[in-house]
């Protein structure tokens, strides 16, 4: 199964030229394909704006028509917060399209799953039944920590790590549970930038596990609530599939913003902050620097005649966002894998060992 592909670069791209370097504003590395056009730009205005701050900033971003990227420190290892959740999801649909889970299976809440620094779910009574559709809803939308954790136990930390691993992520940990304040958390919880755009190019391009579940993770970040990071300073009706991440002086956003012309994957980390809102401010502006020149991108990408993005803004623009209930025509591919004879159940948990796993 193909999870990634690879574009071939038809141009001979203008060279960057290359901005003063710091201590936390290190350009794409060397051996990185030269920056074209109006995203040669974006990396200066990038470093420029990276200069002028006094916090940890890792940027990574990818047009994804042809896979030219911009960024600064695009692979340094960053507390990822809440973005980690998005692994946690693929996990999940990797598990249910080998047909070990399903949508309509229950998981019990327990004590130990409860963590009150996001979402609902930590007021629910123990042995409370939830559906692994709710829990995924509520993991990505309202980023519930509880949710996070019931899934979590479910795939196992170690399952969600060596699926990153093969997929070639550097740097994306999963190393406990969601645990709000426990000092360990930042280094429990682990990503870079660029391992963030490998997900989302592959999930945009319908390659991440498979054509339909790469469509549903993408209805379900676009359903994401908390919209004040990157989609705060664009255009009123831009659509985005995005995950956002808090955690003590840490701020992340990362997801895929589809502009008519030119959809593009954006990864925008911040950490050591001096406050939550100059990350706000620094993640808001960089979300606009990338969005107009994405804008002037795409006419350069025609008048050079690369290709178009060929997958993707259509399928999330025909999800809803209301809710899990989206996914109710999809309940068959959910609630048994194809060419089964029955719905996966609990049972299934011996299969992949899975030593955390109670139902």
């Amino acid at each position: 199964m193909t999870f990634f592909r690879r574009i071939a670069h038809t141009l001979v791209a203008t060279l960057l030229i290359a901005a003063p370097a710091a201590a936390f504003a290190q350009p794409l590395g060397l051996g990185a394909t030269a920056i074209p056009g109006p995203l040669a730009d974006l990396q200066r205005h990038l470093a420029s704006a990276t200069l002028q701050s006094s916090f940890h900033i890792g940027i990574d971003v990818e047009d994804l028509a042809t896979g030219f990227e911009s960024g600064i420190n695009v692979d340094e290892n960053m507390p990822a917060a809440s973005t980690i959740k998005i692994p946690v999801m693929v996990e999940v649909f990797r598990q249910m399209e080998l047909g070990l889970v399903n949508l309509h299976h229950n998981l019990h809440v327990q004590e130990s799953d409860k963590d009150y620094g996001s979402g609902d779910l930590c007021y629910a009574s123990v042995n409370t039944p939830i559906s692994i559709e709710r829990l995924l809803w509520a993991m990505i939308t309202d980023s519930d920590n509880t949710a996070t954790n019931m899934l979590i136990r479910m795939v196992g930390r170690s399952h969600i790590n060596t699926t990153m691993h093969r997929l070639g992520l550097r740097h994306t940990q999963v190393g406990d549970y969601i645990r709000t304040y426990s000092g360990g958390i930042r280094y429990a919880l682990r990503t870079s930038p660029r391992d963030m755009i490998r997900l989302l190019d592959a999930m945009a391009h319908h390659s991440l596990i498979d054509q339909w579940s790469s469509g549903e993770m993408l209805a379900i970040l676009t359903g994401q609530r908390h919209n004040s990071l990157l989609p705060q300073p664009l255009p009123a009706g831009t659509q985005i599939a995005h995950k956002t991440g808090t955690l003590h002086d840490t701020l992340n956003d990362v997801g895929i913003v589809y502009l008519a012309d030119e959809p593009y994957a954006i990864a925008v980390m911040t950490t050591n902050l001096p406050d939550l809102e100059t990350g706000r401010a620094f993640i808001r502006q960089v979300s606009r620097l990338a969005y107009d020149s994405f804008k002037r991108f795409g006419q350069w990408r025609v008048s050079n005649r690369l290709p178009a993005f060929a997958a993707g803004g259509a399928v999330v623009a025909a999800a809803a966002v209301a809710g899990p209930q989206t996914l109710a025509p999809d309940a068959a591919m959910w609630s048994s894998h194809p060419g089964d004879a029955a719905a996966p159940d609990a049972g299934h948990a011996g299969v992949w060992k899975n030593p955390d796993f109670v139902p």
